[in-house]
């Protein structure tokens, strides 16, 4: 016993030693690295042992022995703030849970961006993407790299803040796919996984495409691993991609370049190159190839820090002031750009681009890296100070556009790029967007607006007339439920009125014939024909004919009016559908369809329809009940009458069908309606 507390002691007195040694030099964590030979790190490709203490926001002291450290970097290597790669001699799970368990991470200096923040910036861009993915489980780009701040001193001396990082690499947490056999044999699949990256330095295991000679780096497996065959296989990979893209034939979507890339990674990991404004972005290209997949899948998102205008080169060489009002895809440096324009090329590159980059827009995009930026700006505060009374908030590292005087001012920079930025990104993809024709129109569960493209004024009720008057969201009169009739039909059911719209059109009919008679409403039915409404699809911009069934004749404002309360009219169906504005309707969601259930609506504010499940009778309800003396009709969804009560009494369900009523009743010459739906 005596003996175990004396280790007890010791262990406890040497945290404490450790703990009084190793302090945090701000409110990050803090990183001692101390070399075996208490010399300097020289090298970007020779390993010098070191020991390594990390103490974490809490103060707690973490030792590592016999871990390895380098340089690291290409340009960033030459700059007076280093980053470096280290080496456990064990994998770790350096960062905690979540994170990858590996011997190797980085120490990014992010010298050359004043924030230091960009690459971060770009990871949780990323993150973003993947969350906001249509399929919801399946990321589009699942790997982005860890960004945890820290102060670093380097053998006693203070070196600046930096950012513990993944390496890229293939490894569960990071591209974690498929790992070949070590070393393949003759029976081994090796048709992936691969990690990629086209590379304008040629570092490492490098190749040249065959058809646009771009710089293709295998990362994967190691230079040190891979076989003959496997180099063999991977250029041949490249080769068929390569030529299904400069093919005649590129934009088939199975014979084409389509074939060979992962569509929903592609055009994230190019949108997030745009949207970075990163220069390097094709200079610099991760991808990969899962095994039994010819899919190429793109990035992940790394080294940034020249990104977000943040470069003065390329508006010197391109006699620009900055980079906000500008494609990657024109001004940055080459690589896979060559790849990126030619997908420029086939529309359906140029829709999926313009139809992404909108929903994440819509998804709130740009608050989101606002609010990234916002935070890391607050967690970097007492750091950012410190580092740079030693490198200076002034001195150019690198090739900074500009120079302030404080953080501040860098931040805030950053954060107008990036509103400017996405701003033209949004009009750019615009632009380049292909006309495509109007789909055939689909609804969902919603409300509809139907507005005339003329005066930009909505279908409104004046009585049980059609009319068209201000659009306003709020008018719940505005509002059409389209019911689908299958085929193609639709029965339009005003939301204040539960009336249909409907074509009262007496005589002969016929497109050209007995034409101009207005539109009204009319209890809903789904099988009179002159409630039955046929939209037929114009031009290329979401525009609408209103083909009535019976009379065959279109929606129509009468004379193009735009006074409220003008008329719509039953009207010629002829060669002028697509041209006449009069005639065209745009479709606008507004407010989500109620749940099929009981009654979805009460009005007016005096009383209330409700419904006893328990005695299956409809009944009314009021504080004032001597107001309720009207009478009630209970009406099938095909306009029978199935029955009628006073409002002061009760109306039984029981022996009727399950369904949809309508329930309608008059009030000072004014008809009110609740749709019921009975089960």
């Amino acid at each position: 016993m005596k003996k175990l507390l004396t280790i007890t002691l010791a262990l406890w007195a040497a945290a404490v030693s450790l703990r009084a040694q190793y302090t945090n030099k701000t409110d990050l964590p803090t990183i001692y690295i101390e070399t075996f030979d208490g010399g300097g790190i020289y090298s970007k490709d020779t390993y010098k042992y070191c020991r390594l203490h990390y103490v974490d926001e809490a103060g707690t002291v973490t030792s590592y022995d016999s871990v390895s450290i380098r340089g690291r970097g290409n340009s960033t290597w030459n700059m007076a703030k280093k980053p470096y790669r280290i080496k456990f001699n064990e994998k770790e799970k350096f960062l905690g849970k979540g994170y990858a368990k590996c011997k190797s991470w980085t120490l990014l200096a992010n010298a050359g961006d004043k924030t230091m923040m960009r690459n971060a910036v770009t990871s949780a861009m990323g993150e973003f993407c993947a969350a906001q993915h249509p399929e919801g489980g399946k990321k589009s780009l699942p790997f982005n790299p860890a960004a945890k701040f820290t102060d670093l001193v380097l053998n006693g001396t203070y070196a600046g803040t930096y950012q513990i990082s993944d390496q890229v690499d293939v490894r569960p947490h990071r591209v974690n796919i498929t790992e070949q056999d070590t070393p393949a044999t003759a029976t081994s699949d090796i048709t992936g996984g691969y990690l990629l990256e086209v590379d304008g330095f040629r570092d490492g295991n490098s190749f040249n495409t065959s058809t646009y000679n771009v710089p293709v780096r295998i990362h994967y497996p190691d230079e040190d691993d891979i076989a003959a065959r496997q180099t063999t296989y991977i250029k041949g990979h490249m080769a068929r991609f390569e030529k299904a893209l400069s093919s005649a034939d590129f934009t088939d979507p199975e014979a084409g370049y389509r074939a060979y890339v992962d569509s929903a990674s592609l055009i994230d990991w190019y949108i997030c190159t745009e949207v970075s404004a990163n220069i390097d972005g094709f200079y610099s290209t991760y991808f990969y190839k899962e095994q039994d997949d010819d899919r190429l899948y793109w990035g992940p998102l790394w080294d940034y820090d020249i990104a977000y205008n943040n470069d003065y080169r390329v508006t010197q060489e391109q006699g620009l002031s900055t980079t906000a009002e500008s494609m990657m895809t024109d001004v940055a440096y080459n690589g896979s750009k060559v790849w990126v324009n030619r997908m420029w090329q086939d529309p359906w590159f140029r829709r999926c681009v313009y139809a992404r980059y909108k929903k994440l827009l819509e998804a709130g995009l740009v608050a989101y890296m606002h609010q990234k930026v916002d935070s890391l700006q607050q967690l970097l505060d007492l750091s950012q100070k410190k580092n740079y009374e030693k490198w200076g908030i002034k001195t150019r590292m690198y090739h900074e556009m500009v120079l302030y005087s404080s953080y501040s001012q860098y931040v805030s920079d950053l954060k107008t790029f990036v509103s400017d930025h996405c701003a033209y990104l949004e009009q750019e993809f615009a632009n380049r967007k292909p006309d495509d024709p109007t789909p055939p129109f689909v609804p969902e569960r919603y409300y509809y607006h139907i507005v005339n493209v003329k005066t930009s004024k909505a279908i409104d009720l004046s009585g049980s007339n059609a009319v068209q008057y201000t659009d306003d969201k709020s008018r719940e009169s505005e509002d059409w439920e389209m019911r689908s009739l299958g085929d193609g039909l639709f029965l339009i059911v005003n939301r204040s009125s539960m009336m249909a719209l409907n074509d009262p059109t007496q005589g002969d009919v016929g497109p050209t014939v007995n034409v101009g008679t207005p539109l009204n409403t009319a209890l809903p039915d789904e099988e009179d024909p002159r409630q039955q409404w046929q939209l037929m699809p114009q031009g290329n911009d979401g525009h609408y004919n209103l083909l009535n069934v019976y009379t065959q004749h279109v929606a129509n404002l009468r004379g193009g009016s735009a006074d409220d309360y003008t008329d719509i009219l039953s009207y010629t169906n002829d060669s002028r559908n697509g041209e006449s504005q009069n005639r065209l309707w745009l479709l606008t969601p507004n407010g989500q369809l109620p749940d099929d259930t009981g009654v979805d609506r009460v009005e007016p504010e005096e009383y209330a329809l409700a419904y006893n499940p328990a005695t299956r009778t409809l009944h009314f309800g009021s504080e004032t009940p001597e107001k309720l003396h009207f009478r009630v009709n209970v009406i099938s969804l095909n306009g029978v009458r199935v029955g009628s009560f006073t409002a002061d009494g009760e109306f039984p369900m029981t022996g009727l069908p399950a369904g949809i009523y309508v329930v309608s009743w008059a009030v000072d010459g004014k008809i009110r309606s609740v749709k019921f739906n009975y089960r």
